[in-house]
């Protein structure tokens, strides 16, 4: 029986293993034949990424630009605010405010990500455009502070966990030296729970980075080459979702650009998932 039970929990481990294997030998066998039809040098370097257009370019660097400049603004709006509704939540509100708070959050990060697009598109867009002269209707702005939003409950969420794991005896030794509540957020129980917290923002890139439907609907899908957020601009998922959703032939170069494009997008998901545990074992070493 313990044999039994053995096996299959490994099984159970197993399938995520063998899923992500899959997942890998997909993209990297399709993208190989991308790549004998593109040369990978033009795919790395030029400007332009019009694949289905008559003359097509193939150059990557437009959507990886869309990508981070969205993913960038989305974590600068959803790391600090729910760090802070962690804290808060964790140290500073009652039970009652909590139990009540909590779901709130859960229950916001429940809604479908089609209605936060057309929330940015509708509400924050013309919003956005009384502050910013000459917004365009369709921009990486709005799309992103929307983003940041959404991911907020994801990060506050999973932080205020790690947050109450911290031994309650690590806080009563520190008020014993004479501390306040807020220095004994930041400088005990925050350090305490880096591990929690630096795993809730790894899970928030890997959102941001991951998220579609959002700037499908309002940061325009035009394939532009820009930093500037107030610009429209296509991210990779939003023209994978652009061309699984087209006619193209299977196995025509159009086609194949969804490999080459998913290849990128998860090797930039993994280089953002390095940067996250390199940060979080320099804290560890910090404190």
């Amino acid at each position: 029986m313990e044999r039994l039970i053995e096996a299959v929990l490994f099984a159970a481990a197993a399938v995520s293993v063998f899923t992500t294997l899959g997942i890998v030998y997909i993209l990297v066998s399709e993208s190989v034949e991308f790549f004998k039809q593109v040369p990978i040098l033009d795919f790395l370097t030029d400007t332009q990424w019009t694949p289905l257009f008559s003359d097509p370019h193939f150059g990557i660097m437009v959507l990886l630009s869309g990508t981070a400049v969205t993913s960038l603004i989305a974590l600068a709006v959803a790391i600090p605010l729910g760090t802070t509704i962690a804290i808060y939540l964790s140290e500073f509100a009652t039970p009652r405010t909590r139990e009540f708070t909590k779901p709130v959050l859960e229950l916001l990060s429940g809604i479908p990500t089609v209605v936060f697009g057309y929330f940015a598109l509708n509400f924050v867009t013309p919003l956005l455009q009384q502050f910013v002269p000459g917004l365009p209707g369709f921009n990486m702005l709005s799309a992103s502070i929307v983003m940041g939003i959404m991911i907020t409950p994801i990060i506050s969420s999973i932080s205020e966990d790690a947050m109450r794991a911290v031994p309650m005896a690590l806080r009563e030794g520190s008020y014993a030296m004479g501390a306040t509540r807020l220095q004994t957020a930041l400088h005990v129980v925050v350090p305490a729970a880096i591990s929690g917290i630096a795993a809730a923002y790894i899970l928030g890139i890997a959102r941001a980075v991951g998220e579609t439907m959002i700037l499908a609907i309002a940061a325009g899908m035009q394939p532009n080459l820009t930093w500037d957020p107030r610009e429209p601009a296509a991210t990779i998922t939003a023209f994978i979702v652009q061309v699984a959703l087209g006619d193209l032939p299977h196995g025509s170069v159009g086609y194949l650009t969804i490999f080459a494009a998913g290849l990128t997008l998860m090797l930039f998901t993994l280089i953002f998932n390095i940067l996250g545990f390199w940060l979080q074992r320099k804290f560890r070493e910090r404190y």
